[in-house]
């Protein structure tokens, strides 16, 4: 069964970012379940930021999981990203990477490598970019099956990264350097930006895909833009899809109104 999740932020340097609630964790949860959510998505400054019993305590009180740990923070707060040419900040990027596995692990919980898989820079060689990148998958991937979890990957928008930006490049990455441990990240804004046929294309790699984020095509709450989510929910159901639909949409026009919205969503195509 698909399962609904809702994204909670605890890092105040992406405050502008699309997360659905913020800052207070247990009042955030405790809005999400009253919505019937599955789960949230969480995005904390760091894999200790926030106290192992704590959140398990919250989690079952609140009859939540948590559906994927975000890494974003890496970059934002300390610039760490997996295809740095510094082997040094590569490393300390896999490091901090390591340690979200480990948290979310802890929950049942995969880690999504999106903006810390970084940039080919200017005057670098895509090749090497793509290598790195490679390399710190390789290590990621394991660490996660160790764990008893897998990783997930974010294909990003061509405004976001110059590396990997649709389902596609992504399936070709994985296929050749054979990660067999990491899935694909389906964020339906990103590929409302890149995609042609969303919803063909989500039929083409349904093996690939384990994690969905629910956003409109202006990265509203789903049904506040232009996107037509039927033919995509018939796709994400079609394929046998059984994790998370995350939203990953801005809190607009505000939190408790974006998290309502999502769920009527969700309600709607998957219920």
């Amino acid at each position: 069964m698909i399962k609904s999740a809702v994204t909670i932020a605890l890092v105040a340097q992406i405050k502008s970012g699309p997360w659905i609630f913020w800052e207070d964790l247990e009042q955030s949860m405790e809005k999400a379940a009253a919505l019937d959510f599955d789960g949230i998505e969480l995005f904390t400054s760091s894999a200790d930021s926030i106290d192992f019993g704590q959140l398990k305590e919250l989690l079952q009180k609140y009859k939540l999981q948590l559906a994927a740990v975000g890494t974003g923070a890496g970059k934002v707060i300390q610039g760490l990203t997996l295809t740095d040419p510094d082997p040094e900040i590569r490393k300390k990027a896999v490091s901090f990477i390591s340690e979200m596995i480990s948290f979310g692990a802890k929950f049942g919980a995969p880690a999504i490598v999106g903006s810390m898989q970084g940039n080919v820079l200017l005057n670098a060689n895509r090749e090497d970019t793509l290598t790195w990148l490679a390399q710190g998958l390789e290590i990621l991937e394991q660490k996660a099956k160790i764990e008893g979890t897998f990783l997930i990957y974010e294909p990003l928008n061509r405004y976001e990264t110059n590396l990997i930006n649709t389902l596609g490049m992504g399936r070709d990455f994985i296929e050749k350097y054979a990660l067999k441990n990491v899935k694909l990240l389906a964020d339906l804004f990103h590929m409302n930006i890149e995609e042609g046929s969303i919803d063909q294309v989500i039929r083409e790699h349904g093996k690939y895909i384990g994690h969905v984020h629910l956003a409109d095509s202006n990265r509203r709450p789903m049904g506040l833009g232009h996107t037509d989510m039927q033919p995509i929910a018939k796709a994400i159901l079609e394929i046998g899809y059984s994790g998370f639909v995350s939203a990953e949409a801005f809190p607009s026009p505000n939190s408790e109104a974006a998290a309502e919205q999502t769920m009527q969503t969700f309600q709607k195509y998957f219920r």
